[in-house]
């Protein structure tokens, strides 16, 4: 009995001791990252920057603490830190060029056009700009085309075709449930609805889809003519010969790479053009360690601060673990805004399809009063549509890429009836009591009745009719102006202007410009709202949730936002001023 007693206790204490040592481990691991997180990047001379994408791209990324605990790559990209990247590669004399290493990136052409306009930019000051890709996609090749020079890997392609289109139609699966989607819509164009009642485009949605895809295939190709030195029409022509199958010699032949090379020969050659020897290894710097590179330009001292505030994902309601506008905390964030007198202008970057009508129309009336205390400048990203759109319009001054997709000034509300699946299916049976003649309204037990369907159509007509005028007095037009180029229709940021729903074409950089001369201010610094969390608040919080979502969108790839959505259709507000749920380009 002593020995038992005695081995039980040992075993009990070697538990006890080795959880404390685990623990102190952990805890000096994390320490040890965090330390490292916020260490500065010493920037070696003929150093290159290596730019690879391979993932997916947003406005912003918090950086994820499980992630870094599981040792695993960051999948996720910020559109800022790229952007601040590039600039301080830009600004750095030790920093050679940039190796810009493309395999897939998850995104849009608008973010594209931003790190093109920014790649632009850094060739300015001289220093050059190689790719490499086994296979590069049509995206892909669209933002490596700035290059000095273009490799491909003698076995690789590069991805050449024209655009497309594919929504995909949820009416007749919903139908084998016994499920019915109710719809209330003002907008012949207002397509987002399509996917739960029909299965096929309505004339007036390929008519739109065949417009702004033409408009943004348009942009691609007269970019890709500039940087390359090839006609529109010759590029057209490679599109229509498919250079996705085509042997990589052709891509020599016809002017779309610059030289064929293994990955051995790519590093040779970086090693050559950045002053290193044979022998030696390149210095290289990724996007991790670039986001702690000290910027060269001086800390500002003038007390004036221009910010910008981000707004992205969908409005009440996220189809992302990183993204979603929640409309509270957006009024309560701009309010603090308005009332800092140091913040001289703000910049709000608007990247949404849209989302919620109330939400949106909150957050338009919190940026009415911040225009009057100050200059709001919109910068719009891939998507400023609808709700997004909404909350853009009371802004002094509107830029947009051109490729951006925005409009759709529309609203409709979707309301399943579950009727079929119920009582068919499922052998549920319903009876009801009320004192009122609309007591029962909205119950998924029934279609809605003919004065029900009345009542829900005119209130979707007055939230039309308030959009408009919203739209008409932010823009300065008249009701009937707005009217003929609403009807949700979705236009490009290039149309859009032409239109008078966008002052301006180009990136964030110019809102910030245009920001500062409606302040009249030449010094200022630049915050950026919100403000990031820390490590260990990102890991208290929603790290774990968030790292798992991570993980799902990894393995879904493309049909996760398809996924999600079906998921968040519950909570979503049934009346909603958004574009298509899943607007496929490829």
């Amino acid at each position: 009995m002593k020995d038992f007693i005695k081995f039980t206790f040992a075993s009990v204490l070697g538990v006890v001791l080795a959880g404390i040592i685990f623990t102190i481990l952990g805890i000096v691991t994390m320490v040890g990252m965090v330390a490292s997180s916020d260490t500065e990047t010493v920037v070696k001379e003929n150093s290159i920057f290596i730019l690879d994408l391979e993932g997916t791209l947003s406005e912003r990324v918090q950086d994820n603490p499980f992630q870094t605990l599981m040792g695993e790559e960051n999948q996720a990209y910020g559109l800022d830190d790229i952007l601040a990247s590039i600039q301080k590669a830009k600004d750095n004399e030790d920093i050679k060029g940039i190796y810009l290493q493309t395999a897939f990136l998850e995104t849009s052409f608008a973010s594209l056009e931003e790190i093109r306009h920014a790649l632009l930019d850094f060739k300015e000051s001289g220093k050059f700009i190689v790719a490499y890709a086994d296979q590069y996609t049509q995206d892909m090749y669209y933002l490596a085309s700035v290059s000095d020079k273009i490799i491909v890997n003698p076995q690789g392609s590069i991805s050449w075709h024209g655009l497309a289109s594919q929504p995909i139609f949820f009416k007749d699966l919903l139908k084998k449930v016994g499920v019915e989607m109710q719809i209330f819509k003002v907008g012949t164009y207002k397509s987002a609805v399509e996917p739960f009642i029909a299965t096929e485009m309505s004339d007036a949605n390929r008519e739109q889809v065949t417009a702004f895809l033409s408009s943004i295939w348009e942009r691609l190709l007269e970019d890709v003519s500039a940087s390359r030195n090839i006609p529109v029409e010759t590029l057209n022509k490679y599109a229509n010969e498919m250079m996705d199958l085509q042997p990589a010699e052709t891509y020599l032949a016809n002017g779309l790479a610059d030289t064929l090379l293994y990955k051995d020969g790519v590093l040779d050659y970086l090693k050559e053009i950045s002053g290193r020897e044979a022998d030696e290894s390149l210095r290289t710097l990724s996007l991790e360690d670039m986001k702690n590179v000290k910027r060269n330009t001086p800390l500002d001292k003038s007390g004036n601060i221009i910010a910008v505030y981000y707004a992205f994902g969908g409005i009440d309601d996220s189809t992302s673990p990183e993204e979603g506008i929640n409309s509270e905390k957006v009024i309560k964030d701009l309010r603090k805004l308005r009332e800092d007198e140091t913040i001289k202008a703000v910049v709000l970057r608007v990247n949404s399809p849209g989302g919620s009508a109330y939400g949106s129309e909150q957050i338009w009336r919190e940026v009415v009063l911040l225009k009057e205390k100050k200059p709001v400048i919109v910068s719009m990203g891939d998507y400023a549509a609808s709700g997004g759109y909404y909350i853009s319009c009371a802004a002094d001054y509107i830029v947009a890429n051109p490729t951006t997709l925005t409009g759709s000034i529309g609203i409709f509300g979707m309301f399943p009836n579950m009727e079929e699946l119920l009582t068919d299916k499922l052998g549920l049976h319903f009876d009801m009591v009320k004192t009122n003649k609309f007591a029962d309204m909205g119950t998924l037990a029934r279609p809605f009745n003919s004065d029900e369907r009345a009542a829900m159509q005119n209130y979707i007509n007055n939230g039309y009719k308030l959009f408009v005028k919203r739209c008409a007095d932010g823009r300065g037009m008249s009701v009937e102006a707005i009217e003929k180029i609403a009807e949700g229709r979705v236009w490009t940021g290039a149309t859009a202007k032409e239109l008078g729903l966008v002052d301006e074409l180009g990136g964030l950089n110019k809102a910030i410009e245009i920001a500062a001369q409606k302040a009249e201010v030449e010094a200022y610094s630049l915050l950026t709202y919100p403000s990031k969390e820390s490590f260990f608040s990102s890991l208290m919080n929603e790290g774990k949730s968030n790292y798992i979502e991570g993980q799902l969108m990894e393995t879904l790839g493309e049909a996760y936002p398809s996924i999600k959505f079906i998921q968040n259709v519950k909570d979503m507000d049934r009346i909603q001023a958004r574009m298509p749920f899943d607007l496929r380009i490829q």
